[in-house]
């Protein structure tokens, strides 16, 4: 009882952090806006600059919400994945969700070049994108839940979702070996992870999606805390385990496949963000931790966006790279400082 007050302080110190991030990220950018004027246009009322409302409006705003939806699903499905298999090193694409998606992706992007006429594609966008990446996701997702009917060990689970992304990831090599550069290079950029150029109907898909992952992670939170003391345990304190572990998988399937669909692959988030929570809160109880991945993860992503976009510049770096490059250092210091790993 006498840690809530402390959990208490650290989410309100959280929630303004997130909400300073937002705004920050919505601020900043090739075209620099002024914090009072974002606050306008936000609010509704009109900014001194016609341009900034319309700037904010249909490039700034869904990006910092995708930012936003992108981190804090990635972080919860990493922490699934990561008590289900008690592994520190599990992350949200251990099932081979990503590489499916990644998959989907390839096909329409290099299928054109190599198979012309089977799997060419006359109108090529980011939708036909992100349907053939969800098809993919959930074609690995549907086949991990078939095997998942047939074993018990969760283990083994985890060494074949593996074996399914290298079979995936072998396909992707192949197609890309034999497509031209140009298709290529067209993969590559998806491949690098992207928070922009989402519509608004896109962002509610990942929305209505990471809302059910959430759902799905919050009545599962007894048998999440069960899993971390073993299967046997779990099993000694009623819990379903099959049902659970279904439920589990599906929530890192609906999370990680979903995202990777719309926003390509971005690495490191699922992986580190649980750890660094549990640095913070000196707990893993689940109750705890579902929302303070969720409101880490997110804090992270808007950062790596902002610092993503070089602000003052048109250019904008590859957000895969800055999650990675911003985040790794923040884990091993938070690890050395500690002296242990909580898990």
């Amino acid at each position: 009882m006498s840690k809530q007050p402390t959990y208490f302080l650290h989410f309100i110190i959280l929630l303004a952090l997130l909400l300073a991030c937002f705004i920050i990220n919505i601020c900043l950018g090739s075209v620099s806006i002024s914090f009072f004027d974002t606050l306008k246009v936000l609010f509704g009322s009109a900014a001194e600059d016609s341009s900034s409302s319309y700037i904010i409006w249909q490039y700034r705003l869904p990006k910092a919400i995708t930012a936003i939806l992108v981190g804090g699903g990635l972080s919860l499905s990493g922490l699934l994945m990561q008590t289900l298999f008690r592994n520190p090193l599990a992350g949200p694409y251990v099932l081979g969700i990503s590489s499916g998606a990644s998959l989907g992706a390839a096909i329409v992007i290099m299928g054109s070049s190599i198979f012309s006429g089977v799997f060419a594609i006359s109108t090529f966008n980011d939708i036909t994108l992100a349907v053939a990446s969800s098809i993919g996701s959930f074609f690995v997702l549907s086949l991990v839940l078939i095997v998942a009917s047939k074993i018990k060990d969760t283990m083994a689970l985890l060494i074949i979702g593996l074996m399914f992304g290298s079979i995936t990831a072998a396909v992707v090599s192949v197609l890309s070996y034999f497509t031209k550069a140009e298709k290529l290079q067209q993969y590559i950029f998806w491949s690098f992870g992207s928070l922009g150029n989402l519509s608004w109907s896109q962002i509610l898909i990942i929305a209505i999606c990471t809302v059910v992952g959430i759902l799905l992670s919050i009545i599962s939170i007894k048998p999440l805390n069960a899993f971390l003391l073993g299967e046997n345990y779990a099993k000694s304190l009623g819990i379903q385990l099959k049902k659970s572990r279904y439920t589990i998988i599906i929530a890192t399937g609906l999370l990680a496949g979903c995202i990777t669909a719309f926003a390509g692959l971005i690495a490191f988030v699922g992986l580190a963000v649980p750890h660094i929570t549990r640095q913070i809160f000196h707990t893993t109880e689940h109750k705890i931790q579902i929302p303070a991945v969720l409101c880490c993860g997110s804090i992270l992503m808007l950062i790596c966006d902002t610092i993503a976009q070089l602000p003052g510049s048109v250019s904008v770096l590859p957000i895969n790279a800055i999650t990675s490059i911003l985040g790794a250092p923040v884990v091993i210091w938070l690890l050395v400082r500690k002296r242990k790993m909580i898990f």
